[in-house]
This record gives structure tokens, sequence and C-alpha cells, in this order.
């Protein structure tokens, strides 16, 4: 059997040019990296802006376990399978962070024979969006720094500075760091640290900005540190704003790339589905439903967290539609909730399937409470039972939701055909009726509480003073009618990530609430969340080499 990248390094790429075509985008709007990947010119949407919208379609998952559920691969497979019953379909996916790739999760390209190409290209420095956004979060840091040490006429207190560095790239040895030493002549020593690129706010602002103006003012809120007087001290006070702005010229204009059987796929923006919202560019997806009747795109990690924050947070400030969503789940994934340990998921176990099987009822609970019709995918592996499979459809229309097998890491569009038909009846015969899950203009404790009851079933909130106080400042500065984003282990759906299953009447734990003022929303962090991760004892960068012919191995 191929490997993922031999599957990748086979497949026949058709000139971007010829992918733009499909699409009625012409050359001259494209600015060209290489032969198979291309940035689209901001004149493409200002042409089709009122051209009417298609259909937008959220793939997203149960909760994630070690075994992977193929989430990503399942998105691209839907996007090659509705190509193939004749709909004119196009993928909108974030970009890969490189810290996961050379760490332990990989890339995020999909995989088998429903991957994004050139998934090489992809999975390492693509069009150098990353590289654009480190560089626009560090030249704050710079300019920063450099302002206190020339003297320091905003009185920033150094004790009350918030903004960190980033780097694309797991490094644990720099979640605190001192900067400064060694004398007056290398600035005000005090201490700092790294966040990972995709973590940073500069990356959520591109992924939210409408256009380059929108840009700008959003960096210019960023709120960099404090003054003595405890007064913000923003990116557009340090006059930062501009330079980074220019920076990220490029950056924010979308990747067109496409698949294994030349599906059209639009890569941008990859914000940690954590300490962001995890969801690729609102530009992207804009201009993606302006391009095609059907836009697959998807959000990081389960529904509880990816879903609900392209929901409350992307679709609110894109003023999206969502017309339907999908719900990724796998026979093993729900064995694993059902208490099987890891090693032992390719065994047959249908007791344990149903003890599990109560994480996917409650997400499609979840999902519904939006107004979206939803549709499970159940994404199959080659241990799977029948008598599994048959076991899952049938709670399914218990609880009255449709359900397909989507085999698409073997069998590439052919493969979720099914999935797609089933999509394409429910969007046509239950319209969506889309609503956000709690008003804006709530109290912020309120909009946390609202999320914690009906998402993750919990019964309670409890928040360290600092959280409390945290709180209290942002709402004196007048930052309590923004959305909040939520900050938790993905592996369950409370803030405590042994808990499986569907646990219920828990407290959840605010140990700490952050002012994202830029992006636009309050981050809410819960439990253990780092914003650099460390690599694992035998990181993927181990295994990944180049030999002297370009060949590539090791990638997945």
């Amino acid at each position: 059997m191929l490997t993922d990248i031999q599957i990748a390094q086979n497949a026949k790429l058709l000139p971007i040019e010829e992918i733009g075509k499909k699409l009625g985008i012409r050359r001259e709007d494209l600015e060209l990296y290489g032969d198979y990947k291309a940035k689209i010119k901001d004149g493409v949407y200002e042409r089709l802006k009122d051209k009417k919208n298609g259909k937008l379609v959220l793939v997203t998952a149960i909760n994630p376990t070690p075994a992977g559920e193929g989430k990503t691969t399942v998105t691209v497979g839907l996007g090659q399978a509705l190509e193939r019953i004749g709909k004119k379909a196009i993928i909108a996916l974030r970009e890969p962070s490189l810290g996961p790739v050379m760490g332990i999760k990989g890339g995020a390209a999909g995989g088998g024979y429903s991957q994004v190409l050139p998934m090489e290209d992809i999975n390492l420095h693509f069009t150098g969006d990353m590289h654009a956004i480190t560089a626009a979060n560090n030249l704050l840091s710079a300019l920063l720094d450099n302002h206190i040490h020339q003297g320091n006429t905003l009185r920033i207190d150094p004790r009350r500075i918030l903004w960190k560095r980033c780097m694309d790239m797991n490094d644990r040895a720099l979640r605190q760091i001192v900067v400064g030493l060694g004398g007056k002549v290398n600035g005000f020593p005090r201490e700092d640290g790294f966040n990972i690129t995709v973590a940073s706010e500069v990356m959520a602002i591109l992924c939210l900005a409408t256009d380059i103006t929108d840009l700008k003012e959003r960096l210019g809120r960023i709120i960099a540190a404090y003054d003595y007087d405890g007064k913000p001290v923003t990116a557009k006070d340090l006059e930062a704003h501009g330079a980074m702005t220019l920076l990220l010229k490029d950056a924010i204009k979308p990747n067109l790339v496409q698949t294994v059987e030349n599906t059209p796929c639009l890569i941008h923006g990859g914000p940690f589905a954590n300490i962001a919202h995890g969801c690729n560019s609102i530009r992207a997806t804009r201009l993606a439903l302006k391009l095609a009747d059907y836009v697959i795109t998807e959000a990081g990690f389960g529904a509880e967290l990816g879903a609900e924050k392209f929901f409350d947070i992307k679709c609110r400030y894109g003023d999206l539609v969502p017309d339907a969503a999908v719900l990724v789940a796998t026979v093993r994934a729900l064995k694993y909730n059902g208490g099987v340990k890891k090693e032992d998921l390719s065994k047959k176990d249908v007791s344990a399937l149903g003890r599990g099987i109560v994480n996917l009822q409650k997400h499609i609970e979840n999902i519904r409470k939006f107004g979206v019709p939803v549709l499970v995918a159940l994404n199959r592996f080659s241990a799977d039972s029948d008598e599994e499979l048959a076991f899952i459809k049938n709670k399914c229309r218990e609880w009255g939701v449709e359900v397909a097998l989507a085999e698409v890491y073997t069998k590439g569009g052919e493969g979720g055909t099914e999935l797609a038909q089933k999509l394409c009846e429910i969007i046509e015969q239950k319209p969506s009726s889309f609503k956000m899950l709690y008003d804006i203009d709530l109290p912020i404790k309120e909009k946390i509480e609202i999320i914690n009851r009906e998402l993750y079933g919990g019964k309670n909130v409890e928040y360290t003073s600092k959280a409390l106080n945290e709180i209290k400042a942002i709402e004196e500065m007048g930052f309590s009618n923004l959305p909040v984003c939520i900050a938790k282990t993905q592996y369950s759906l409370s803030d405590n990530p042994s808990l499986l299953g569907r646990p219920e009447g828990f407290t959840l734990n605010v140990k700490e609430v952050r002012l994202s003022a830029g992006a636009g929303f309050v981050v809410v962090l819960t439990g253990d969340i780092m914003t650099m991760p460390g690599l694992p004892k035998v990181p993927s960068a181990n295994k990944i080499d180049i030999d002297p012919s370009g060949r590539i191995t090791g990638l997945f």
C-alpha cells in the first residue's frame, strides 16, 4: 500500500492556471508561486462580489482521540465527491504549521487519495504566509522594546508587557525567557517568551480581516502593554501597524492549490483552534462562495470547540450563513470514548461502542442548537466490522440524523459519493435556520456560562481571582460586547482531558482571561493550555529526509 507522500508524488497535477480557469479566474488574476500554487489577487472578489453565494458546508468532528479521525481527509474527499456527482465545488482549508509537522501531529493536507497538493510545499514553507505573520508579530516586539530603550515616552510599564515574540516551531525552551541582558546597550532586561506563530493574535487578525484596510485597523488595536497608569498601549500608539500591514500585503491574499483529483482548494491562514478560532480566513471563504456552488470548509478539533467558534466568531464577523454541517466520526474514536485503549481499537467491541457513542450524540445536539442541518460522516477504517458500523447507523436513525459512509482515504472522491449525494439532498430539503448561540451584548461571564452549559454539558463555572479581575478590567475598557473564544482541551467536552464520552454536571475552571482587541474576541483559558508546544520524545522531524535528487521522504 502506498504512503500518503507516495500517492501525492504519483499524482498528475494540472498547471495552477488550469485550476483557476475551472473557477473563472484569469491568468492575470494569479500570482504564481511555481507551477502548482498561486495567490489570488484582490480584484477577483471585487469582480464577483454581486454574484450569488454558493452553499457553505462546515466539516467538524467528535472529540479527537490519539487514534485520529481524518476530518481534513473527509473534507477533501467530500469536495472531490461533489465534483464526481456533477457539482461545482471548492474546498477551503487552513495552512499547516511547521511545529506540528515536525512534532507529533503531522501535516494538515488530508491523506491517502484525498489530499491537497503539492503536499510537500503546503506542509513546509508554502507561499511564506507563516513567515510573514512571524515577521509582523516580531516587528511589534522589536518596536516595543526599542521604544522603552529610547526613552519610553509612552511610559510603558515593563512589568505589564503582554506582547510575546513568536516562531513557527515547537520549542518549549522559549516559553519563558529573559531579554535585554548584557548591559544598557542591549535594552531593558525583562521577562519575555515565545508563542508558536499560529497562536499569535496577528494570525487571528489576518484570518478575520475583510480587506487590507480592516487588517491595518485591527493590527492597530492590538494591546501590547499597559502604561504606569494602567492604560492600554496599542500597536497604533507605537506606530507599528502600518509596517506590520506592509509585511502582510501578500499574506492576506488567498492561496490556490488542487487535490489529488484536481478539485480546486483555497488554503489560507491557520489560527490555533484553542487560543484562536481555528478556521481558515474570511477572505478565502467569501471568495470561495463566489467561485463555486458548494464550499466545503472545516474548523479545528471537535464541534464544541471548532464549530462553536466558526459559528459564533467567524460567521459573525464574516456575515456568513452555513447551509449544513458534516460531523465526522469513526468507530475507533467512539470505542476510545467508551474506554478502549489505543492499542486495542482494532478489536471488535460493540459494548464499548455503545458506551462511547454518547459523545457523537452530544455533538449532534450541539450543532442543532445553531439551527444548522447535520449529516454524520462515518469515516471507515479497515478494522471496522459490519456490526459496529450498523450499530452507529441504527443509533443515528434513532436520533433522526442522516449518516453516510466515507471511504475517501482509500477511494478518493469515489468513496464519498454517498456522502455528497446525501449532503445535497439535506441542503435542498432542510433549509438552514442558522442562529448564534448567545447575544453578543451579554456580560462576558454569562457568555462563558452559556457555552459551558449548552455545549459542554457542565453545570458551574469557577473563576480564579486573576480571571475575575481580568474580566472586570476588560469590561471597564469597553470590550464586554465581544465574542468569547474558550481555550480548553480538545480531548473532552469538559476541561479535563481524562473525562471521555459525555461528562455532565462538571465545573469548568477558568484560570485566565485575555483580550485580543485586534482580533475582536476575548480568550478564556481553562486547564493547561500551551501557546508554545514542545516536541515529543521522537519528533516527526527525526524521520523526515530529502535525497540527492530532491525527493522528500517521511513527511507522513
